[in-house]
């Protein structure tokens, strides 16, 4: 019988049913003791009457808590109350694989990130002594943080049968748990020797995950039958389909790594998880490397997607001369090749302040921005006659380069400002303030427009330099938050933009060409993510499962001519910042940047920079905030599908992970009250962020500190509990950012308290109350300063060589900080009867920090341990150059 909501099992009390089968009912229920949500599976009644199998699933259970890994679900607890056996689990949110596949196939990339994911998870289990039995779809659950194993073991048969002869009386079993000693788990899924009720091992499972990975990357069962006796029969005796017949693109390496999974006898299969899941790692890791397939790149209108090329990985002199000799003649052959990122390098084309590539207008040179394994970020120029990369020095901190009409210099966002430098070198000239730039163009008369935050619309200046003026404005009624990524059309004068919207509503953004000699703009394309124009005449975006697609456009009349069609798979978009990362000159060259797994980790460093442990697998995380304990960890993560993010909280010890908020809109930017049991946060509301908290428990709902027409960011709050420090950006007329106090008590009336013409932000309470530590733009560069509180006044500089957020040590005797080559770093302070002392700057470590526009690290209390958010571990693909890209659409 159902289960009521509001009934106890122990300390457990029931919320809601989770779904139901052979193996029980689950619910989502609370812990009473600890104050978190669980699942709770009440189990069928044979395990309450058959006392041996009833021993056997304890003992089963006892070694499935000890399995601690990101992509198993966790058991916490096995109870017994009035004749109902019930297990206590973690409660995990996200979809079935089983429901996902209802959709279709999986993209490639998902295929290969899922797969190595189950595959570690099996390895892990396999390891202590335990089979899982019954892996299949709905037995694995995809959540923001990746794949999750569901029922491990469970099922366990108590003793194998003797041969086939009992596979007839097996099928006809409705239930998954049959009689002791019968087959046990779902058939689609089972491999020959389980049907055959031999003797099982680990072997097993990797047929099983064989069939879950070809229905992924298929769409279609590996063993499909009408009855259960025809599918067993076809597991038995027949081999799956081709996979080359139904995915033609699919890397000739993962499938032979399915169909070796799928062998029929035990001993030519993978012989552990663990080899399964390196192949498949190298599989992921050699992107387009790992695939043989036609040269037949481009689709036709019809909406044939692009068929990965054979693409060489040649010398740049050969590439060069073969360029230059092609284009000198009437019709071109198209040219792929692959362009890699200086020795020690790697690309950094994701995040709030990514440099994404460029091609020059010429079609000559490319620019990017990437980061070093020191930590330093720069702007690099490729010339494609040459295999030289140059990089630019005074270009530190480098975002969203964009080149001069001439292909001559180069306009880039660094330090809270719009800069240009000549693309050879040289001085570096700043031309306008730009906290958060979000773009820019440069028309062939001298005029830039561009975005200088990430609120508000498109402004133009003069190459020269001068005072921004407005060139676009928001529109309420559309809720409209951010004008962004302008692009000039060819006459110099019309120019692309995203709308991006302040809505989590079922609105999309949209591109609209503008000009500059009119207030008035045209929608072009109803798409979440930027536009580019591309001659000889297309408008080229990326979907948001990258696709990239080309959109015929009369550039004269800014109207589009016919239907969009793709072109290419698998291309990055930035979907933080809504930016496609590809480009294409005026010759007909296009760049762009095929997508490898997305995202970051959340990695343990010591004072000396060397990695101890990784407290998650990869997700899109930022902002990661430890608990004044130590013990728990708040981030928010990026959902890609919804393109919403939410904060989670992971345990410190067990590196599991339960979701805090659940929307609607964005949630970001989490701090922890110093008690530890509140978390106070950035909610999306009426189309801006304002302020909210909520307990840590999850036990009620959030609660609106403050509410006004502009974006809140909490940063601090104080060791008394009484302020939390937040930053407020501005927007009228000039962008700025200010530094707020939000009081706790009285008539609780926000008061700015760092408030200037330049921008402040990040202030961070020391722990005795007394002093704020605090990043400022007043110098000409982001520095960390500190002042007194809540005085203010005097104050002193930290941070020489560029800073940002700032962090206190516990007991408030030293400051870390990043400084603006990303190298995290630590100051001595002490107290005087004057004010402050500072020690020099101590360099620890340099990482290359993740996504987010705030909020990389978190300190432990005794300032030996950094959680950072970082893709230091990861490098992006190789980029793809593509010649003479519109010559196959003739075809």
């Amino acid at each position: 019988m159902p289960l009521a909501p509001g009934t106890h099992l122990g300390p457990y009390e029931i919320s809601t049913p989770l779904g139901a089968g052979g193996m029980g009912e689950v619910y989502r229920a609370r812990d009473t003791r600890l104050e978190r949500t669980v699942a709770i599976k009440i189990l069928p009644a044979q395990f309450s009457t058959d006392l041996v199998r009833k021993q056997r699933f304890e003992r089963e259970a006892k070694t499935i808590s000890s399995l601690n890994h990101p992509h198993i679900c966790v058991l916490y607890d096995v109870g017994s109350q009035d004749g109902v056996d019930y297990l206590v689990m973690e409660c995990v949110e996200g979809e079935t694989l089983a429901k996902r596949l209802e959709k279709g196939p999986l993209p490639l990339e998902q295929v290969l990130k899922f797969g190595t994911q189950i595959a570690d998870a099996l390895d892990k289990a396999h390891r202590s002594g335990v089979i899982h039995r019954d892996l299949k779809p709905g037995n694995i659950m995809l959540t923001a943080t990746g794949a999750k194993l569901l029922d491990f073991g469970l099922a366990k048969p108590a003793a194998p049968l003797t041969g086939v002869a009992s596979l007839t009386a097996a099928v006809t079993q409705s239930s998954p748990m049959t009689e002791q000693g019968a087959i046990v788990g779902t058939f689609q899924y089972m491999s020959p020797e389980q049907i055959e009720a031999k003797e099982l091992d680990g072997r097993s499972d990797i047929f099983s995950l064989g069939a879950v990975l070809y229905e992924m990357l298929t769409g279609q069962r590996a063993f499909p039958g009408k009855s259960k006796l025809s599918v067993a029969s076809a597991i038995l005796e027949k081999e799956p389909a081709p996979i080359s017949t139904i995915k033609p693109m699919a890397p000739p390496a993962l499938d032979h790594a399915i169909r070796r999974c799928l062998a029929k006898e035990p001993e030519r299969r993978w012989q552990s998880a663990a080899d399964l899941a390196g192949e498949l790692q190298w599989v992921a890791e050699s992107g387009w490397h790992a695939a043989d397939v036609p040269t037949r790149a481009l689709a036709t209108r019809q909406g044939v997607a692009w068929v990965a090329a054979t693409v060489l990985l040649i010398a740049t002199g050969i590439f060069a001369a073969a360029y230059f000799r092609m284009a000198s003649k009437p019709e071109l052959r198209t040219v792929w090749s692959y362009i890699l990122p200086a020795e020690n390098t790697s690309f950094y084309f994701i995040g709030g302040r990514a440099g994404p590539v460029v091609i020059s207008p010429d079609g000559t040179r490319l620019a990017f921005t990437a980061i070093s394994t020191d930590g330093k970020q720069l702007l690099w120029v490729r010339p494609l006659n040459s295999a030289s990369l140059q990089p630019l020095a005074g270009t530190e901190g480098a975002a969203f380069p964009f080149w001069s009409p001439d292909s001559r210099m180069l306009g880039f966002f660094a330090q809270g400002a719009l800069k240009k430098i000549d693309a050879g070198g040289g001085p570096v000239q700043t031309l306008a303030g730009a906290p958060l730039g979000r773009g820019g163009s440069w028309a062939p008369d001298g005029t830039i427009i561009f975005a200088p935050s990430v609120a508000g619309g498109i402004y133009r200046v003069s190459a020269n330099g001068g005072q921004p003026t407005a060139v676009t404005r928001l529109e309420d009624e559309r809720q409209e938050r951010s004008h962004r990524w302008p692009y000039f059309l060819p006459d110099g004068r019309h120019f692309l933009f995203l709308s991006r919207l302040g809505t989590w509503e079922s609105k999309r953004n949209s591109v609209f060409a503008a000009s500059l000699d009119s207030a008035k703009r045209q929608q072009v394309l109803n798409v979440d993510s930027s536009a580019i124009y591309a001659p000889p005449g297309f408008l080229l975006f990326v979907l948001k499962d990258g696709t990239l697609m080309a959109q015929p456009f009369d550039a004269g009349r800014l109207e589009k001519r016919g239907e969009a069609f793709p072109i290419v798979e698998r291309v990055l978009e930035n979907q933080q910042v809504d930016l496609g990362v590809v480009s294409a000159s005026a010759n007909g060259t296009l760049v762009y940047q095929p997508v490898k797994e997305a995202g970051t980790r959340l990695l343990w460093f010591d004072r000396s920079g060397k990695q101890t442990d990784s407290l998650s697998a990869r997700a899109l995380f930022a902002a990661p905030a430890l608990s004044p304990d130590g013990r728990r960890v708040a981030v928010e993560i990026l959902d890609p599908s919804s393109r919403t993010t939410d904060i989670w909280i992971y345990d410190v010890a067990r590196g599991q992970a339960s979701r805090f908020t659940f929307g609607p809109g964005d949630s970001t930017q989490p701090i922890w009250s110093p008690d530890g049991k509140q978390i106070a946060f950035c909610c999306e509301r009426n189309g801006y962020l304002n302020l909210c908290v909520k307990p840590a428990s999850g036990t009620r709902e959030q609660q609106v500190l403050s509410s006004s027409a502009a974006d809140e960011t909490p940063t601090s709050w104080s060791r008394d509990g009484r302020y939390i420090a937040y930053s407020r950006l501005a927007v009228p007329g000039t962008t700025r950012s200010d530094v707020w106090i939000l009081p706790l008590f009285g008539d609780r009336k926000p008061f700015p308290f760092l408030q200037s013409v330049m921008e402040e932000n990040d202030g961070s309470f020391s722990p005795d109350g007394k002093w704020m530590a605090y990043m400022s733009y007043e110098s000409g560069r982001n520095e960390v300063y500190i002042t007194s509180f809540p005085t203010g006044g005097s104050k002193w500089q930290v941070s020489t060589n560029g800073g940002r957020e700032p962090r206190w040590r516990a007991d408030g005797k030293e400051l870390f900080y990043f400084t603006s080559d990303n190298v995290l770093t630590a100051t001595e302070v002490r107290a005087t009867a004057s004010g402050l002392e500072l020690g020099g700057g101590r360099p620890l470590f340099a990482v290359y920090p993740g996504r987010g526009q705030r909020g990389a690290f978190s300190v432990s209390p005794d300032g030996h341990q950094f959680l950072v958010n970082t893709i230091a571990d990861e490098k992006l693909p190789p980029l793809m150059l593509v010649t003479n890209w519109a010559a196959e659409l003739k075809k």
